[in-house]
């Protein structure tokens, strides 16, 4: 396998698959994926959706790719190739089988990247989950799995047909029994309200709530202790039996011991452990009611260990829907608040942390912005991030420039004109968005669709008081530029309500002197100064240092005046 070494604090553009062949063994400490995962109606058909959508639109479909990528998984051996042989008999050539054949080897990678003491966080649905977690047993052994993690990410939706789908789940596995855990870390303390809620009595020692000191009897005694009464209290006869905090069977006895009773560990009969409970004034007798209660201190529950049910973060529900100063835009972007608790809990500052479905960059961001203790000072977690459309690496870079204040390190994408030329001719589409995002400096379309020669859209401030207008952008590549495209670019200009406009194209032999006249001619001012309405662009250009001339344009992160990143 390649040494080849990786920088961290960096975000790669291209399929993950060839960056993590190249990267050393035992060199990252916890992986978090968020793989396109959610289905369409059919139930059948898998499909991406937010920043991945154009990239995987279609890649589901059974084809050389997921062949190749079947061969790969099988070439792995022991217990993949024998999952991997029964998923394709039993899902024959199915998008399913694609998922699942793409997903295969790049476990495997992540796998063999981490650390010893290395975790790894799967993000998916239910669509698919059952499938995933046999691959991950399979490359990560069952012996390594450590939780299913509910996140309910919606209060109610509605599934017609159905119940509604507002949960999904993290598969929670490790590399070996040895793995970083600092469950302490994300505790979460009651807040005041909370302990006068859940907690309404109170005595000289502080408020408690009382605990049952029962459970159900499933059938008749034999007159078991537990079914004999105490004092004036005959559970039994209610249907139950009396069930009595033991040490080393409960934490809340531990906590009896260490309080309130030493030898709390050496009274072995139930009726001599509620005597010394009762004793210790630890039992709740009821003024009304069938039988006493356990008094259970807040103190003894003022913080909450993490949980394999996490409910959506305060603030976060129908965050889809536009709400929280976190949101870019994404359908399945994930709130900061989930993330963090994965990223504290099993890695330390100075750890390394890959997403190799890097998304809307929400990995990156957490990384960048938790902060610990390392060595006496300060440290952060570093990251690296993959993904394949430009879409989201310029989205990821404009956030990253305008939350922290600083560039962040792109690799993969174009840096001369062979690269430049080389993914025009891999993929159209995301030469297209990048050219949109660095060499025009606007936003790239989300959809592949039918644009009306519209690849990008921003917009600059045209007067002091704020005011602001539309900026299109369209990007050839390769083809010659005629009078007729210039003409059918003003026209759309005009429907769409533009002011100003970016022609792209690859080289500047392809734009003829007559274009470059016919464009000259058409002027806009804006706070006294002349801009031309259309600017004809070329690659060649940007890596000669020069970019378009145009007003302060509107940072789309913050809707403020701002320079975009790369202009």
């Amino acid at each position: 396998m390649s040494t080849k070494s990786f920088e961290s604090d960096t975000l790669y553009f291209g399929d993950n698959l060839g960056w993590m062949a190249q990267w050393p063994d035992a060199t990252v400490d916890l992986i978090y994926l968020d793989p396109p995962f959610n289905s369409n109606t059919d139930y059948n058909m898998i499909f991406g959706t937010g920043a991945q959508v154009r990239a995987y639109d279609d890649t589901w479909r059974w084809g050389n790719v997921a062949v190749q990528d079947r061969d790969l998984a099988l070439s792995f051996g022991g217990r993949l190739a024998i999952v991997m042989n029964s998923l394709c008999q039993m899902l024959p050539e199915t998008p399913m089988l694609t998922y699942l054949c793409h997903l295969a080897p790049r476990l495997c990678h992540m796998h063999r990247l981490l650390k010893d003491t290395g975790s790894l966080y799967l993000h998916c649905d239910d669509t698919a989950g059952h499938y995933i977690r046999i691959l991950l047993d399979a490359v990560f052994g069952p012996h390594n799995y450590r939780n299913v993690i509910t996140w309910r990410r919606a209060t109610a939706h509605n599934n017609a047909r159905r119940f509604g789908r507002i949960t999904d789940f993290i598969f929670f596995y490790t590399k070996s029994e040895e793995y970083t855990w600092n469950g302490d870390s994300i505790i979460h303390k009651k807040t005041a309200a909370e302990i006068k809620k859940f907690y309404p009595s109170k005595d000289e020692r502080g408020r408690y709530r009382s605990a049952d000191l029962t459970g159900p009897m499933q059938k008749k005694s034999d007159g078991s202790p537990s079914t004999r009464p105490w004092q004036n209290y005959d559970v039994f006869s209610m249907g139950r039996g009396w069930a009595v905090p033991k040490v080393g069977k409960g934490d809340y006895a531990d906590y009896i011991k260490e309080n309130f009773i030493p030898n709390y560990d050496e009274i072995d009969g139930i009726h001599d452990r509620l005597d010394a409970l009762d004793a210790a004034g630890l039992i709740h007798h009821p003024k009304e009611g069938k039988w006493p209660g356990l008094k259970r201190y807040a103190e003894a529950d003022a913080a909450k260990p993490p949980q394999n049910l996490i409910l959506s973060p305060t603030g976060f529900t129908n965050y889809n829907k536009g709400k929280g100063d976190e949101y870019l835009g994404y359908d399945t972007q994930k709130p900061e608040a989930l993330l963090r608790q994965f990223i504290k809990v099993s890695s330390n500052p100075g750890d390394l942390v890959l997403d190799p479905y890097c998304g809307c960059g929400t990995t990156i961001r957490v990384c960048r912005d938790v902060e610990g203790t390392r060595n006496g000072k300060k440290d952060r977690r570093r990251f690296v991030g993959i993904d394949l459309t430009h879409i989201a690496i310029s989205i990821v870079e404009t956030d990253f420039q305008t939350k922290f204040g600083e560039p962040l390190r792109v690799r993969g994408a174009p840096e001369d004109m062979e690269s430049a030329r080389d993914l025009f001719t891999r993929n159209a589409f995301q030469f297209e968005a990048w050219a949109v995002a660095k060499v025009a400096g606007l936003t790239p379309n989300r959809k592949q669709t039918s644009d009306r020669g519209v690849d990008g859209r921003g917009y600059v401030v045209v007067d002091d008081r704020g005011g602001r207008e539309l900026v299109l952008a369209q990007v050839k590549g390769g083809k010659n530029l005629k009078p007729a495209d210039l003409r059918d670019f003003l026209g759309t200009m005009t429907s769409e309500g533009a002011t100003l406009g970016i022609f792209v194209v690859m080289e500047n032999a392809l734009i003829t002197p007559a274009i470059r006249a016919a464009a000259a001619k058409r002027t806009v001012t804006i706070m006294t100064k002349p801009y031309p309405q259309v600017q004809i662009f070329s690659i060649e250009d940007y890596f000669a240092g020069h970019r378009p001339t145009l007003p302060p344009l509107i940072n789309p992160i913050t809707n403020k005046p701002a320079d975009m990143l790369g202009n």
